[in-house]
């Protein structure tokens, strides 16, 4: 529709998962269009972003260390692992200031269609997690869509043999929904009313 480097742009924008084509042009154009907005700083933050930050040895979330803030943290209560699929949901429970125990990021969801089994998770990592004693509890936090519920159901059979208390997030999350859209009060419910698998 536009003519080279700006429509390149826009292309560029609109392969970043969530960002359809209008919103793809938006961008762009408030870029060309805000004489202060600085480029340098963003680009600058992206190449930042992409050499420093990593997964955390030990629950694979977002970190600049080794070992996150969360892991880090003597604080959290060790006696609590909340998995879930993605980095992003770990900040979307934080948010809720409900949970203080430690986390685990599978790195997706069962899914056959796509291609995606057991295998291809931090499964392995967690039963690793799982080995002494100090863990008491670990809360299934996939999203309540059909991916999410196939993965919390093959883990609570896996978690069942290695006799380890498994929950599940109670209901007040939708149903297709994912963790990161979650209102903090309705994710703060969902902890609270936590049932066994």
């Amino acid at each position: 529709m536009y003519d080279g480097i700006v429509q390149e742009l826009i292309d560029e924008f609109g392969r970043l998962p969530g960002i359809g084509p209008k919103s793809a042009q938006r961008i762009a154009f408030h870029i060309l269009q805000t004489p202060g907005f600085d480029v340098s700083r963003l680009s600058e933050l992206l190449v930042e972003v992409r050499e420093k930050v990593r997964f955390c040895d030990v629950c694979g979330n977002v970190s600049e260390h080794e070992r996150c803030g969360i892991c880090r943290d003597p604080r959290r209560d060790g006696s609590l692992i909340c998995v879930v699929e993605d980095a992003k949901d770990v900040a979307a429970i934080e948010r809720t200031r409900e949970f203080r125990g430690l986390y685990h990021v599978l790195g997706g969801a069962i899914n056959p269609i796509a291609g995606v089994g057991p295998d291809d998770l931090r499964i392995t990592q967690l039963v690793r997690r799982l080995a002494g004693d100090t863990v008491q509890e670990v809360i299934l936090a996939t999203n309540p869509n059909l991916e999410g519920e196939a993965t919390a159901t093959y883990l609570s059979r896996l978690l069942a043999s290695l006799e380890v208390r498994a929950t599940r997030l109670a209901s007040g999350l939708p149903v297709g929904g994912d963790l990161e859209y979650a209102d903090e009060v309705t994710l703060g419910r969902a902890f609270e009313g936590r049932r066994a698998v």
